[in-house]
């Protein structure tokens, strides 16, 4: 009988972060399909990925910045403003697609503009090491959502619905929704970024790391948490929130009952927090952009991450067969969002067709895996960036030549 072919793992590959990252594209996926709240129950399935998914997703987004601009040895001078171009042209073509999968009738909110934000917003941290990066990370959980908290009662309020090109007509309001008041506030998101791209410089193939993440994850996971219910266990506190929510004249009468108040908490919010109260700023909510909210989802996409690259230590090229889905999640995501289209599948929005979108996911996946092929919009994406900067930023001569 003869080997079943599988897939080459091309040198300094690292195939636990492709698996982190399907397994972060799944989660979200579950977030879009399956219930997210029943009453005041909110289902394991939300529990698990709401809010983990999309931070795993943005973590590991900073990882692949580490990865382009140099890994352990950021790159300097002329090479590293062709890595920043790349982003650039990056970042526009993401944004683009975003904006495009935007106007797309589904119930998403597609993270894609944002994250092209997150691009940009990562350029001037591409020479640090990973010890500054970990501080910038530190300091931007802290001081940012505070700064947030402060502005964003002087911005306008948050629309419901993604961004559509035609919130280019509208530069101020969309810069608002992308950097501060959206679904997935960059300027925030940055922290996520941030340790992302710290954790790129780190030499992930050595098992020891692997394990300090984990570890190190994992308890920082657990630490926000204790802090959290130790803070809302204080006297008003639970009761300041309920008389906060929503940032509107009237608050959620319904909130007055503690399961449908914990049940908030748990599900999680649409980006942001209110402002009428600084007890917001203590929740570990999904999708709230505390300080406690983004050292939660850092340290599980840590842990998660170190689990993934110890575990793929082992038959690592049949973990980049069975998950390549995680070396193509633009092109993924985006059949994801196009097969939610209300209207456009039959009915594959529903919950009991989560299953089947995973399958067909996963199978896309490995079938580019095998062959081996870089996803469709992969390599539109690559060869534009790359293109482009070969053209803005010639190669030097070398020494001696005219």
């Amino acid at each position: 009988m003869s080997e079943p072919v599988l897939p080459d793992v091309a040198p300094g590959r690292v195939v636990g972060v492709d698996v982190a990252r399907a397994l972060a594209l799944f989660g979200m996926m579950a977030t879009h399909v399956l219930p997210g709240r029943v009453g005041t129950e909110v289902p394991w399935v939300q529990q698990l990925a709401g809010g983990r998914a999309s931070a795993l997703f943005a973590v590991l987004a900073g990882v692949s910045l580490a990865l382009v601009s140099g890994r352990s040895e950021p790159v300097r001078g002329r090479e590293r403003t062709a890595v920043s171009v790349r982003l650039v042209v990056r970042a526009l073509l993401v944004g683009a697609l975003g904006l495009a999968l935007g106007a797309v009738p589904t119930v998403i909110a597609v993270i894609l503009a944002s994250y092209a934000v997150l691009f940009v917003l990562g350029l001037p941290f591409l020479g640090l090491g990973p010890r500054a990066l970990a501080g910038w990370a530190v300091a931007w959980v802290l001081a940012v959502p505070v700064g947030s908290h402060l502005i964003r009662p002087l911005l306008p309020s948050h629309e419901v619905g993604s961004p559509t090109p035609g919130d280019l007509l509208r530069p101020a309001h969309l810069l608002g929704e992308l950097l501060l008041t959206g679904y997935y506030p960059a300027a925030v998101w940055v922290a996520y970024l941030l340790a992302g791209m710290a954790l790129g410089r780190l030499p992930l193939g050595r098992p020891a790391t692997a394990a300090r993440l984990l570890v190190g994850g994992a308890v920082l996971a657990l630490a926000a948490q204790v802090v959290s219910r130790a803070l809302l266990a204080r006297p008003g506190a639970r009761a300041s929130l309920a008389a906060t929510y929503p940032d509107a004249a009237t608050p959620d009468p319904s909130l007055a009952d503690p399961a449908a108040l914990d049940a908030l908490l748990t599900h999680g919010l649409s980006g942001t927090t209110p402002t009428g109260s600084w007890w917001w700023l203590a929740v570990v909510t999904p999708h709230s952009g505390t300080p406690l909210d983004l050292a939660h989802t850092i340290g599980s996409a840590l842990a998660l991450t170190g689990l993934c690259v110890l575990l793929t230590r082992f038959l690592p090229r049949v973990w980049a067969a069975v998950f390549g889905a995680g070396a193509m999640t633009l092109s993924l995501y985006t059949l994801h969002v196009l097969m939610m289209a209300q209207g456009w599948w039959p009915d594959w929005e529903l919950p009991e067709h989560y299953d089947d979108q995973v399958l067909v996911v996963t199978a896309v996946g490995a079938f580019f895996a095998l062959v081996p092929l870089r996803g469709p919009l992969e390599t539109v994406v690559a060869v534009a960036s790359r293109q482009t900067a070969r053209w803005l930023v010639p190669a030097a001569r070398p020494p001696g030549t005219a």
